[in-house]
């Protein structure tokens, strides 16, 4: 029974997302925006050139790891495991603006990687204003995948907490290996 009452909401607020707030410039961004999250592509690319500076080295390979971490726990079993089917399918009247080849809308991977990056960088970043847009990019992307309707609620809400604990993991994994290894690679080099 609550799960029957929470599908309903699910469905209710992705129609109120699609009656009350698309327009023409917001669905040309978020349909454009969301497609940058496929395969993660955004948050690798972003990762990749943060590795380049050892100021962010930290920050880039950490958000690789939580990215990795992430895509274990949605892609590769909750997913297989849950099996949600696509709210297009159920939610009579929701139209969804981008194509998805993954049957499976439970959790949201595209919000997992986002978070598992954003939160990392949130954490890691030298700068604020990068810390601040790491979350506020994180964020719209989650808006997104309701937005263009490929995800319920419920999908992005369990992706965002999911990414979090992977970036929280990530971290702990990065400082663990830095005490451990880091002290000794360094006394190894010196004369």
């Amino acid at each position: 029974m609550m799960i029957d009452r929470l599908m309903r909401l699910d469905g209710a607020v992705l129609l109120w997302i699609q009656e009350q707030a698309r327009g023409p410039v917001l669905t040309a961004f978020f349909s454009f925006y969301t497609r940058l999250g496929n395969a993660g592509l955004l948050w690798i690319v972003l990762s990749l050139l943060l590795l380049c500076s050892p100021k962010t080295r930290k920050a880039g390979g950490c958000a690789l790891l939580a990215m990795l971490f992430g895509l274990l726990c949605t892609n590769v079993v909750l997913k297989h495991l849950v099996q949600r089917i696509r709210p297009w399918h159920l939610v009579e009247g929701l139209v969804h603006l981008v194509e998805e080849k993954d049957p499976n809308s439970f959790p949201s991977g595209h919000t997992t990687a986002a978070f598992a990056a954003g939160t990392v960088w949130l954490r890691t970043l030298p700068w604020r204003g990068g810390r601040i847009a790491a979350i506020a990019m994180a964020v719209l992307m989650a808006f997104s995948r309701l937005y263009v309707g490929v995800h319920y609620p419920t999908d992005v809400l369990i992706g965002v907490l999911i990414g979090t604990g992977c970036a929280l993991a990530a971290l702990r994994l990065w400082d663990w290996a830095e005490r451990e290894h880091g002290g000794r690679l360094r006394r190894k080099k010196r004369p």
